[in-house]
């Protein structure tokens, strides 16, 4: 067995700007989730559909994020190189050092990031 060593993370510095609504990051999309039966809210099949924006009226409390307490409709999608995320309202995107787009929630990106301010 390999004896674990200790890294550090090299100093690389990212282009990142918080999310909060369509329009706010060329790399989100409207948020995927499986197809809903309108009339009764159930989910009625598999697999991400993209799904045009519904009026906040129609989104039942049960299609809130647990996780962020925002309703389903305030979220985004992002497809990264490691398959698809959804993007709660707040998440940092970062352009990775590839150009790649990875979402980031915002107490995860305090604890890593600090402004570069002398690029």
């Amino acid at each position: 067995m390999t004896t674990p060593k200790k890294f550090r993370k090299r100093p690389v510095v990212v282009e990142a700007a918080v999310w909060n609504t369509y329009g706010d990051h060329r790399a989100v999309d409207y948020y995927r989730h499986p197809p809903v039966d309108p009339s009764t809210g159930e989910i009625v099949g598999a697999g991400g559909i993209l799904m045009g924006r519904m009026k906040h009226s129609e989104v039942p409390d049960r299609f809130r994020r647990a996780t962020c307490e925002a309703l389903m409709d305030d979220h985004g999608w992002i497809d990264t190189l490691e398959g698809g995320h959804t993007v709660c309202p707040g998440d940092w995107i970062i352009t990775g050092v590839a150009g790649e787009f990875y979402p980031c929630k915002p107490d995860i990106f305090a604890a890593t990031y600090e402004e570069a301010t002398d690029v």
